[in-house]
């Protein structure tokens, strides 16, 4: 049941997001109510729509990061 809440969450968004959603789970970069457990469904959708957000900011601003480290 688990797994078919994930796909639901996630049936609409782009690949990259859902990745970019699952490693931030995976390293603890992610909210969540306790990290001993498995993610909501609903916080899974969460984490997608906020790395959609982020990857469209930085697509907005022209650049793969939102910060220049070196001058080029």
């Amino acid at each position: 049941m688990q797994m078919r809440g994930y796909l639901a969450a996630v049936k609409d968004a782009e690949l990259a997001d859902v990745q970019a959603a699952i490693q931030r789970f995976i390293r603890g970069e992610a909210r969540v109510d306790s990290a001993q457990f498995c993610p909501s469904s609903a916080q899974l959708s969460i984490e997608v729509r906020e790395r959609r957000l982020m990857r469209e900011l930085i697509a907005k601003r022209g650049g793969d990061s939102p910060v220049k480290l070196v001058k080029s």
